[in-house]
């Protein structure tokens, strides 16, 4: 079987689960993966027959594929702000809008004069409820920070220290239950709370892609139907102990529910609090100050 083969054998099996364009840059993503080549590489030698072995991990994968596992966690791979993290099922899968959340913090933080305000010369920063590391990671290569992040999951934060390692991030990770304001005495006062928390009622997950709801981690999804917005509160409640003055929480939301997000920090004191839109138009992040 031919590299040009292999891909079209991969778009054939999964072309009654995903779009052909979605479908053309999955088998992409897994014949790099399988080959280690890159694109131009693969052009080149697309007529180049593949090893037994790599040919037995391209048909255990299409398996995998064909059973509406997501790519990533088939190749252990995402990208997330240009760099190449580890992925695995313990661990949500970076998405474009945690990007954005992210490109938000790193362009405030770099526009104030933080060695002014920071006689380190450094923002410090909160990651509640990390998994992959994603966010942490991003802001500790992007921007002059000094970054903690914490989980519930042990496992997820194996994989964040394994992506911390890779990309030479220095951050300290804590393992507790951030729901439980005894255990959230142990965070440190800091400038800058971020936090992709968990927001789904679970009566929606019935309208959620298979992909989704068979594979990622439902902690990191799902909230009770009748509170939401557990996470919120306890992110506002640990802001008021140990946020400094004048610092900012920054967090992801639900697309429907900005106004209740909103309502929520300025019931608990928050001075100001903007509802900021992703590219599609939704509600799908929030900035509070303290």
């Amino acid at each position: 079987m031919t590299i040009d083969e292999a891909r079209k054998e991969i778009t054939e099996s999964i072309g009654n689960i995903y779009e052909p364009g979605e479908a053309n840059n999955i088998a992409e993503l897994l014949i790099e993966s399988i080959t280690k080549l890159s694109r131009s590489e693969r052009i080149i030698r697309r007529g180049d027959s593949l090893p037994i072995s790599q040919k037995d991990l391209l048909y255990s994968s299409i398996r995998r594929l064909q059973e509406h596992e997501p790519i990533q966690y088939v190749i252990n791979e995402a990208w997330f702000a240009g760099m190449r993290f580890y992925v695995d099922r313990n661990v949500l899968i970076p998405r474009p809008e945690t990007e954005e959340l992210v490109e938000w913090i790193v362009k405030e933080v770099k526009g104030k004069n933080d060695a002014q305000a920071h006689p380190s010369g450094k923002v410090k920063i909160l990651d509640v409820g990390t998994g992959s590391g994603c966010i942490a990671i991003s802001l500790k290569k992007l921007s002059v920070t000094e970054v903690w992040a914490c989980d519930i999951s042990d496992e997820a934060l194996n994989v964040a220290r394994i992506n911390a390692d890779a990309l030479n991030a220095t951050i300290d990770f804590i393992p507790l239950n951030f729901l439980d304001a005894d255990q959230r005495k142990q965070l440190p006062a800091i400038d800058i709370i971020v936090s992709n928390p968990p927001y789904i009622p679970r009566n929606e997950k019935t309208e959620m892609k298979r992909n989704v709801v068979g594979y990622e981690p439902s902690t990191a999804l799902f909230v009770p139907d009748d509170d939401p917005l557990t996470f919120y509160k306890a992110i506002a409640d640990f802001g008021r102990e140990k946020l400094n003055k004048g610092g900012n929480i920054y967090a992801e939301i639900h697309e429907n529910l900005g106004e209740s997000v909103n309502n929520l920090f300025l019931s608990k004191g928050y001075q100001t609090v903007y509802l900021k839109k992703d590219l599609q138009g939704k509600d799908r992040m929030i900035k509070a100050t303290n």
